[in-house]
C-alpha cells in the first residue's frame, strides 16, 4: 500500500475495488484526441479507476476517506454496466495495517455516490448493516438530504442500502467543518450537489483532495468536468479557485480514483514537482 506523509499527517491507499468506464463520459465534452494524451484508455474506449479509501492518520486519530466499492452489493448487471474488476478488500487492508473497523475514529464522506459509499454497510443475511457501528460519518447536509431523497437522476446513485442502516451515525455541516485544527471539509457543490473537497494545512505543508472536481491526475485541466458532474460550470468554478489556491501552495493534490497516481505535488506553475505513483499489479 503507498502512503505519503504531509507534515504530521500520513495517508496510506487501501483496496476499495477498480471498475472500468467509459472515457468519454469520464471527460464531458473534452475531444478524445485531447484528453487521451493524459490519461490510458483501452481499445473499448474505456479508462481504468481505482475506488481506494484513504486512511488518513493525525494525531494518533484514523479518519477513512470515503469507502469503495463495497463488497457482494452489486447485481451482475452492475457490475457489467459499471465495469467492475475487482470489488473492495477494504477490510483486509485495514488488518494488514495492524488495525480493524474499530479502529476509524471518523469517516469523512466526499459525497455519497455509489462508488464512495458502498462500504458504509454491508450484508448480514438478507438485511445491511453498517460496516462501521460506532463510527461518525460526516458529509455535507445537502448530501445527506439528497441521498435520502433522490431526484429522477441521482436516484441511480444514491442507494438506500447504503444510507438506512448508518442514519443514526451520519453528522452533517453546511459550508465547512473544521475536523482537525489543520484540517477541513469545505462544500463545493459540483460534481453533486453537496460535493465536498479537503484541506489539510500543517504549516507550509499542504494537501488538497479534491475527491470528484479533479477525479485524476488527467482531470487538472480546470475546464475538463465530467458527463457525471449534475453541475459542471459549478465544478469548473470551484476547481479553478482550489487549484489556484493549491498551487500558490505547492500543495499535494491526492486521488481516489486514479490508477496511476494515488498523490502529484505542483509548483506555482501547475508543473508537477513529486509524484507518488500507484503500484501495478498482474491483471493490469
Amino acid at each position: 500500500m503507498e502512503q505519503l506523509k504531509v507534515g504530521k499527517a500520513t495517508l496510506t491507499w487501501l483496496n476499495g475495488g477498480v471498475n472500468f468506464l467509459d472515457g468519454g463520459a469520464m471527460f464531458g465534452v473534452v475531444p478524445k484526441p485531447l484528453w487521451s494524451r493524459k490519461y490510458p484508455v483501452n481499445d473499448k474506449n474505456q479508462i481504468e479507476l481505482r475506488t481506494d479509501p484513504i486512511l488518513l492518520q493525525i494525531d494518533n486519530k484514523n479518519y477513512l476517506i470515503d469507502t469503495g466499492m463495497g463488497n457482494g452489493k452489486l447485481t451482475e448487471k452492475q457490475m457489467r454496466n459499471f465495469g467492475v474488476l475487482e470489488e473492495s478488500s477494504l477490510e483486509k487492508s485495514l488488518i494488514d495495517l495492524g488495525l480493524s473497523l474499530n479502529d476509524i475514529d471518523a469517516i469523512i464522506m466526499t459525497h455519497m455516490h455509489f462508488d464512495h459509499a458502498c462500504g458504509l454497510t454491508k450484508t448480514d443475511g438478507e438485511k445491511y448493516i453498517s460496516t462501521f457501528p460506532n463510527t461518525p460519518i460526516i458529509t455535507s447536509k445537502i448530501e445527506w438530504e439528497e441521498m435520502k431523497n433522490p431526484n429522477i437522476r441521482s436516484i441511480n446513485t444514491y442507494w438506500k442500502m447504503n444510507w438506512e442502516p448508518i442514519q443514526e451515525q451520519v453528522e452533517t455541516f453546511e459550508e465547512k467543518i473544521n475536523i482537525t485544527d489543520e484540517l477541513k471539509m469545505i462544500h463545493t457543490g459540483g460534481h453533486s450537489d453537496g460535493h465536498s473537497i479537503l484541506i489539510y494545512e500543517d504549516g507550509e505543508d499542504c494537501f488538497i483532495h479534491m475527491a470528484d472536481i479533479m477525479a485524476t491526475h488527467g482531470h487538472q485541466n480546470k475546464l475538463w468536468a465530467m458527463a457525471y458532474d449534475d453541475y459542471p460550470v459549478t465544478s469548473v468554478h470551484q476547481k479553478e479557485k482550489w487549484m489556484d489556491y493549491g498551487y500558490s501552495r505547492n500543495a499535494w493534490y491526492t486521488f481516489y480514483h486514479d490508477a496511476y497516481y494515488r498523490a502529484l505535488k505542483y509548483n506555482k506553475e501547475g508543473k508537477v514537482i513529486d509524484e507518488v505513483k500507484r503500484k501495478r499489479y498482474e491483471y493490469e
